[in-house]
């Protein structure tokens, strides 16, 4: 039959696969969207890789249904839809000299500001062009595809300029026009050798408007290295003007301060006079400090090689950032008469006229270079510090240093080199979603170029080089490089792409995760996490199965050993021993960029290996700590999404951290816009389908004509109904989780079906689907603990895949007992009490228990002590302590372990046998164990 549905081709997350052809930049300017207007809704689905024993469907095919997810979601898709995106092209058009059109960069981590000296910048950039691209193919809106249109617009454009020299950026000057250095461009002006012309008396004078108030920021420096100069500094240590020289370095500088910061964003006049002995510096005519007794002027210093507007002599100072004209220099001391007439008139009108040893208006309109209005000089050229990049593929917000630079490094310092191979894959996906998405061609062109630059690069270095840079905290993080050139690499089929992803190599963490050893103590754990899902994307392409052994040992080096009740992983970025889970709870654990890359490790390796494990994990991590990192709240600058996640006891999570640019907020927005990309699989031969998560969806599955719509409120109801539109015959596996122990029922169009499963595995239904079939799913809840590894006393509450956690803002453990109010069925939760009209929000002891996944700002305990220290059963007191083993467990755990029970009288069997065994370990007396037999035979359960 015909599908009830138009097809969809759109490609997100891991189906990112397949060859298509490389096409070039011959699209110009067009925008995004009118790309896809003209070639459709993008690009078809390339063939999956042949290792895939399960097959993704792709983004847009899987829609979400009114509910929790949908509700987080919204959030985030208002903060998409009302982002100025010209804030995060601003750092990437301030690199390439090109005007920031009045934007401000977003701050912290994606600024020049923030930490490390924005260092990092232009990653934010990428996550959000990710989240875009995926909330375009979710809900098809306009204003998402727009978006991705002039971010593809400004970064083609910044490549473009970044391939060029540097052009003059003209802006509104004191009197007509003036060349503006965007703060972050690293530019400046190199003049002629010639300039000072060598004279003894001096004055030097020019229009400037600072833009930032940087420190030892050079107006102008003319010089021969870091002995021989003359400099004028827009402020020093003290924030104020200095202009100094000297023939012996720093310490033999004769120097005169100013009195008073010069103003940001306003014209300023500074001028230097000297004659004789005595040098005066002036800003804006007034004589603001003197020096008598000078022995140095330029003829003593003669011809330098360095003559610079805006740049210093010493190489970690600042870039000067604002805007220059009107630069003069006469070969004599102006009068303060003339030096006044200069503030209200250009120089060549004046008495004094313009200089007569040089004068640049700086009035230029285009091109790169200044000319000397009275033609006593050569051109004045503008220039970067660093120069052209090395390939034209070069994309960045930052200099082409930073990689340059961790090439030699040989110890990490992120305030020098703060991961740039990291940034590039952030961007560089961002492209490849950009591509997938709308079908824009330039974005491909984009992230190939990019591809072939690193290419150029890496090509040239050792491998022992790369495996240096690789193993630098965390100068040498590179992320998940390796998965998205890989997946370019599919995308153009060329050999040197491939090639590329071999580059980003750690083989002794490899070679030792292939054997099984756990090295990881000590390892970075969001440095580490995403090198594997590029070893199973190059295990794919490649075929080299040590990639693929390498990712399944690893993941089982981290669930569940590292893994909190959460989902998540880490302690103050770091990996601790295996097992240590009380011992590093802390305020500063679960990074959340780790949760994020651990789901997409398991949704990986559920790809070529469909283990419920994986199935499990994802659902833990996705409905804890991933929904539990965005906070409950709309907001059109920020995020709002945690970057450390506390489980300490009174822990508050801190959802505007760093200005709300971090990484864990990229990847947030990320989280948030594919919420439903792994709740259905299918089967490589398109016999069957797995539905691994419920979840309020629809899936339309287009190879069959079919459409699945599951209608749910879970995790607030304890089920879910499948209903099938359309007709064919397939295989149905149904996930049953590791914790529906209660049981997991099925029934098929209002019948029981009687095939079982156990929790942790599939439950299948296989039939001849007919046009309005339901599937009605119900696996009731229990409430469970799981105990800290290393701690059996420390637990956490899960009631079926929800954390609980207790609001109270104690900075010590909370103290609870549960065993008194068990069940036959070993479920806890009579020791609740729900909360009248607040689904999953309970009482117990008299403190609030909620679900983890609500953002709030409550102070919370996501572990607590547990205290059982008698035997009680359904309320009756034994008045017996109840013992312990030298291992931590104790009497009561060994008990329940064995829940459910069919009966009382099975219950009363089993406590009678734990009893004899702790009586032949001389654990607990005969009187002790007659005294808990009768107890157990009177106690009454529900």
């Amino acid at each position: 039959m015909s599908s009830p549905f138009g097809r969809r081709q759109f490609l997100a997350g891991a189906s990112l696969v397949g060859a298509l052809p490389l096409l070039g930049s011959s699209a110009g300017t067009a925008s995004a969207a009118s790309l896809v207007t003209a070639a459709g809704p993008g690009p078809a689905a390339p063939a999956t890789p042949s290792m895939w024993t399960a097959q993704p469907f792709p983004l847009g095919d899987a829609a979400l249904g009114a509910g929790l997810f949908a509700d987080k979601r919204s959030l985030v898709l208002d903060f998409g839809r009302s982002y100025d995106v010209h804030r995060l092209l601003q750092v990437f058009r301030a690199n390439a000299g090109l005007s920031t059109r009045g934007a401000v960069a977003p701050g912290g981590w994606e600024g020049l500001d923030g930490e490390a000296r924005g260092n990092l910048r232009g990653h934010f950039t990428g996550h959000f062009l990710s989240m875009l691209s995926q909330a375009y193919v979710s809900t098809r809106e306009q204003v998402f595809a727009d978006k991705i249109g002039t971010m593809v617009d400004g970064l083609a454009e910044c490549r473009e300029a970044l391939r060029r020299d540097p052009a003059v950026l003209s802006v509104p000057g004191r009197f007509t026009t003036a060349a503006e250095n965007p703060r972050g461009s690293y530019q400046f002006v190199d003049l002629p050798a010639t300039v000072l012309g060598g004279a003894s008396d001096l004055t030097i004078a020019v229009w400037v408007r600072p833009a930032h108030s940087a420190n030892w920021a050079r107006v102008w420096d003319f010089g021969d290295g870091t002995d021989r100069y003359l400099y004028l500094a827009q402020s020093d240590a003290a924030g104020v003007p200095r202009f100094a020289i000297t023939t012996a370095g720093a310490a033999q500088e004769q120097g005169i301060d100013g009195t008073a910061p010069l103003p940001l964003n306003r014209w300023s006049h500074v001028a230097v006079t000297l004659r004789g002995s005595v040098g005066t510096l002036h800003v804006d005519g007034v004589a603001v400090g003197t020096r008598s007794g000078m022995t140095l002027n330029p003829a003593v210093l003669g011809q330098l090689a360095n003559n610079w507007l805006g740049r210093s002599n010493y190489a970690f100072d600042p870039v000067y950032a604002g805007a220059f004209c009107g630069l003069d220099i006469w070969s004599r001391a102006l009068t303060p008469t003339e030096l006044s007439e200069l503030q209200g008139r250009p120089a060549h009108e004046c008495a004094a006229g313009a200089g007569d040893v040089a004068s640049y208006p700086l009035e230029e309109t285009a091109g790169g270079s200044f000319a000397d209005a009275g033609d006593r000089n050569g051109p004045a050229v503008l220039r970067r510090t660093w120069g052209r990049p090395t390939h034209p593929g070069f994309l960045a917000a930052y200099p082409e240093t930073q990689f340059i630079t961790l090439e030699s490094m040989t110890s990490p310092d992120y305030t020098v080199v703060w991961a740039p191979y990291y940034t590039a894959h952030k961007i560089l996906k961002g492209l490849l979603d950009a591509h997938l998405s709308t079908g824009d061609v330039r974005a491909l062109d984009l992230a190939s170029g990019m591809c072939d630059w690193m290419h150029s690069r890496l090509a040239l270095l050792p491998s022992a080089t790369r495996r240096r840079m690789w193993g630098l905290f965390s100068s040498g993080e590179y992320g998940g490089m390796v998965e998205a050139v890989v997946d370019v690499h599919s995308l153009t089929g060329r050999a040197e792409h491939l090639e590329l992803a071999r580059m980003f190599d750690l083989d002794p963490l490899i070679d030792a995760c292939a054997e099984n050893r756990d090295v990881l103590s000590g390892l970075h754990a969001n440095q580490h996490i995403p090198i594997f899902t590029g070893l199973i994307r190059l295990h794919d392409a490649t075929g080299e199965e040590r990639y693929l052994t390498a990712a399944r040992n690893f993941w089982d080096m981290v669930v569940p050993t590292r893994m909190y009740g959460i989902g998540g992983t880490s302690t103050g970025e770091f990996w601790r021993d295996a097992g240590v889970i009380a011992g590093t709870l802390g305020d500063t654990t679960a990074e959340t960029c780790c949760a994020h890359n651990m789901l997409k490790l398991s949704r990986l390796l559920f790809l070529h290996e469909q283990d419920p494990k994986y199935a499990d994990h994802y659902e833990r991590t996705l409905f804890n700590q991933i929904l539990g990192s965005k906070q409950d709240l709309a907001d059109a600058e920020l995020p709002l999404m945690t970057y450390f996640i506390g489980l300490a006891p009174g822990a508050v999570r801190d959802f505007t951290p760093k200005q709300g640019t971090t990484c864990c907020e990229g990847t947030g927005i990320e989280s948030a816009t594919k919420y439903q990309d792994s709740v259905y699989f299918r089967t490589r031969d398109g016999s069957g389908l797995y539905v691994n998560l419920y979840m309020a969806s629809t899936l339309d599955w287009t190879d069959r004509g079919v459409r699945v719509t599951q209608t749910t409120r879970f995790p607030y109801e304890q089920g879910s109904t499948l209903r099938i539109a359309g007709s064919g015959t397939f295989d149905l596996h149904l996930r049953v989780p590791h914790w529906a122990d209660a049981g997991f029922f099925v029934r098929v169009n209002g019948r029981a079906h009687h095939g079982g499963a156990a929790p942790g595995s599939y439950l299948t239904v296989s039939r001849a689907w007919r046009d309005g079939d339901t599937v009605e799913i119900s696996m009731p809840f229990t409430l469970r603990t799981e105990p800290a590894l290393d701690d059996h006393d420390v637990q956490c509450l899960m009631y079926g895949p929800v954390h609980l956690v207790a609001r109270h803002e104690q900075r010590e453990f909370l103290r609870f007992g549960l065993f008194p109010s068990a069940s036959l069925s070993g479920d806890l939760v009579q020791a609740l009490t729900p909360v009248p009209g607040r689904p999953l929000h309970f009482l117990l002891d008299g403190v609030g228990i909620a679900p983890f996944f609500e953002g709030t700002t409550h102070a919370y305990h996501a572990y607590f002590r547990r205290e059982e220290p008698r035997i009680v059963f359904a309320g009756l007191d034994s008045g017996v302590e109840n013992p312990r083993r030298s291992d931590g467990t104790s009497f009561l755990d060994e008990v329940w372990a064995a829940a459910p029970f069919a009966s009382q009288a099975a219950f009363r069997r089993h406590v009678g046998s734990v009893t004899a065994r702790w009586v032949g370990d001389t654990l607990m007396t005969e009187s002790q164990r007659r005294r808990v037999e009768e107890t157990a035979r009177r106690a009454r359960f529900a």
